[in-house]
């Protein structure tokens, strides 16, 4: 006699597979044997002794009533649907199963009497396990020598789909899918286990749910979406016919990839098993199988970016809302657990991104500076107050698709590809890449420093052309000390605070840091956010060593665009620090919100002290108040001029003009725009780039504010603008 395995699959237990040929020969006593088996495993149904291995048979029925109900109970992974602030806008999906839960009541009766026809006929009649499909399947399996009709129910699949969900290793996986009897006999045991536990509604409804339908469709709202870009709702008959008839066997009824000849076969006969359990007329099943399949399909982005490899004007965002969601705690142990749990635990995230800021400031970086070069141009935009990103545009397209890239600049790689026009590097930040030299936008670390020192904005200091400090430098001019320049011979003179920064006086600032100290001013940049991402800067800003690192309110160390936007973003909410958060809410598939979307905020800075910084703030853009003496000129007032309202700021070129920044704000709004290669951060962006950045920041700042009230800043206390 052949082994168990064999006589199993035989009895109708067994999803389809080639027959042993022999077997046609046994005629009447095979077809004896066969209702034998059959009684077996009835009787193996009733003993649980026997379907668990040994055991007893409390001990068996202990056993399959506490797996019941961990398979009653199992979630499988969902769909997490990720929005922009209108709720509305989708920015990405995220899944590993493209799965979304929905109610029976939401799926089309005509779906679910397709399902039931072709699946399980007899599912409202049986109690989870089929004895007459049983024995009719073994029948006509023996007869024919192969396996040409299942008995598996629908309540036999939805648990067979449930262990393989819970399966926790490979072992697992193959213990729940195997061709064996035991299996089998254990499937059908908890099948009756669970229809004591579940209605037949509940049952039909997590099998839709679990069910895969092919390209990547799990469940029927994924099956609707990709075949008919439709609501399960909406389906009509012979649409839900088409889609049953895939569940057997996706790929060899796939109606998408193949000339549809076996898909249409397949669906006409769901059609007239319809018919067959009076859900459907013979004349109705006639004229619906003379109809072609007519296929509407869409392809569901999938981790911010497109299955057919469409991209998307959120991407270079939601690429930073996936690394903030890994950097989350509470989502899991490791960033791998916590994507996992992105992927599968079926969130709905209300992102910050404003869709109508966002195509803003992709139109305004795109317009001043093409994507055919290899200097990227982008602008982040925060909320004062929340530290919510309301957009970040980019002068780059985020996909993985290189081929028709410009050279790398760098000139060792000659032979590569440069990452524009195309790329998913995480270029504004949030990323590993170290970022950028600010140049002197790290000036405001120094004035935040001396202003929390208890200088005054009104503290003088005459600034020559060149000075000298105390910082001992490795260049020779000076004698061994570092010994800055002025950008401009007119910049020098008896300076201020509010001159000094207006004017962006390097010798001033070498001189603050040199009377405040360098390493309170690297502590400021720490307070404010900032990390340090290179070896070089690690090295500096060191416990032992950041006192002499004086160059450092120069902009030496390297920072990332969404960074050092935030740390003007704190001095817009009058010292409010709080982190870069994207997200408005976030909602579990339960429907229970979470707190991780909570802004996570703190006064850093005293107010007084954020004011004085925005009162010298306004000198940079010549929106100063009357009675202040500014200098004779600010660096930046073509934004002042843009937007013709009260806006703070500072701006920021380096070293050969390797980077050109703005970082500008209102009350309401905080803005930051830079330029460089982040291919090769020595290429020089041009100093008839440097205005650029300004004017990125002005146009954005005045088509966000546009239709906002004008509000002005709060004036410093007497005190810290000219001391006692």
């Amino acid at each position: 006699m052949r082994d168990r395995s064999h006589q199993w699959q035989m009895a109708g237990f067994g999803t389809r597979s080639t027959g042993d040929p022999n077997s046609r020969a046994e005629g009447a006593y095979s077809l004896l044997r066969t209702s034998l088996l059959c009684g077996l495993a009835v009787a193996a149904l009733v003993f649980p002794l026997v379907a668990m291995g040994g055991l007893s048979a409390k001990a068996g029925f202990d056993a399959i009533d506490v797996l019941s109900e961990e398979v009653a109970e199992t979630d499988p992974p969902l769909t997490s649907y990720v929005y922009a602030a209108d709720g509305e806008t989708l920015v990405s999906l995220f899944y590993d199963e493209f799965r979304r839960h929905v109610s029976l009541d939401e799926i089309s009766p005509v779906m679910q009497q397709a399902m039931v026809a072709a699946e399980d006929a007899r599912f409202y009649d049986h109690n989870g396990v089929d004895y007459r499909g049983i024995m009719r399947a073994a029948v006509a399996n023996q007869t024919s020598g192969g396996v040409e009709q299942g008995a598996s129910t629908i309540t036999m699949q939805y648990v067979r789909g449930a262990l393989q969900l819970n399966a926790e290793t490979i072992d697992e996986v193959i213990d729940a899918t195997e061709q064996s009897a035991g299996r089998k006999l254990r499937e059908a045991r908890l099948s009756l286990a669970i229809e004591e536990q579940l209605t037949k509604d509940e049952i039909l409804e997590r099998y839709l749910n679990q069910v895969y339908f092919g390209h990547n469709a799990y469940g029927i709202f994924a099956a609707a979406q990709v075949y008919f870009s439709k609501h399960p709702s909406e389906l009509e008959v012979h649409e839900a016919a088409m889609l049953a008839g895939l569940v057997q066997a996706p790929s060899s009824y796939d109606p998408i990839t193949s000339d549809q000849t076996s898909a249409l076969s397949r669906r006409n006969w769901v059609l007239d098993q319809m018919v067959e359990v009076d859900y459907l007329s013979r004349g109705d099943a006639s004229e619906l199988r003379s109809l072609p399949i007519e296929l509407n399909t869409s392809d569901p982005p999938n981790s911010c970016i497109g299955v057919e490899g469409t991209t998307s004007e959120y991407g270079f965002f939601c690429d930073y809302f996936r690394r903030w969601w890994r950097a989350q705690d509470a989502f899991g142990e490791t960033p791998a657990d916590r994507e996992r749990e992105l992927r599968q635990g079926g969130y709905t995230v209300i992102t910050s991104i404003d869709p109508d800021l966002q195509e803003l400031a992709n139109d305004t970086v795109n317009e001043a500076h093409g994507q055919r070069n290899p200097i990227a141009h982008g602008a982040v935009v925060m909320e004062p107050g929340t530290g919510r990103i309301k957009a970040l545009g980019l002068n780059r397209t985020f996909s993985y698709d290189q081929s028709d890239n410009g050279p790398h600049s760098d000139p060792s790689f000659v032979d590569r590809k440069g990452n524009y026009p195309n790329t998913v590097n995480p270029v504004l930040g949030g990323g590993p890449t170290g970022g950028y030299q600010a140049g002197s936008t790290f000036k405001i670390f120094t004035l935040l420093a001396a202003l929390d020192e208890g200088y005054p904005l009104d503290h003088h200091i005459y600034s020559p052309d060149r000075v000298a400090t105390s910082f001992v430098s490795s260049a020779t001019a000076c004698g061994g000390y570092w010994c800055p320049k002025n950008g401009s011979a007119s910049m020098a003179g008896d300076r201020t605070m509010w001159s000094g920064y207006g004017m962006s006086v390097n010798t001033y600032f070498a001189q603050l840091i040199d009377q405040v100290g360098a390493d309170k001013t690297v502590e400021m940049a720490e307070r404010m956010g900032l990390e340090w991402r290179s070896e070089g800067d690690a090295y500096y800003a060191s416990e032992e060593r950041r006192a002499g690192w004086g160059p450092f309110t120069l902009g030496v160390s390297d920072v990332q665009p969404i960074e050092m936007t935030n740390v003007f973003n704190t001095l817009a909410a009058e010292g409010e620090y709080c982190e870069p958060i994207p997200v408005l809410r976030i909602i579990d598939p339960h429907g229970q919100e979470l707190d991780m979307a909570a802004p996570r905020c703190h006064q850093e800075l005293d107010e007084d002290i954020a004011r004085a910084a925005t009162d010298a703030g306004r000198c940079v853009t010549e929106t100063e108040r009357r009675g202040v003496d500014c200098g004779d000129w600010g660096t930046s007032r073509v934004v002042g001029e843009i937007l013709d309202r009260p806006v703070a700021g500072k701006s920021g070129t380096t070293d050969g003009d390797r980077a050109s920044w703005f970082l500008g704000y209102t009350p309401q709004l905080t803005v930051g725009a830079f330029m460089s290669d982040p291919d090769y951060t020595f290429n020089p962006v041009g100093s008839s780039r440097s205005v650029i950045s300004k004017e990125t920041v002005g146009t954005i700042l005045k088509g966000a504010l546009k239709d906002e009230p004008v509000e002005d800043f709060t004036t410093p206390s007497k005190k810290i603008q000219f001391g006692d």
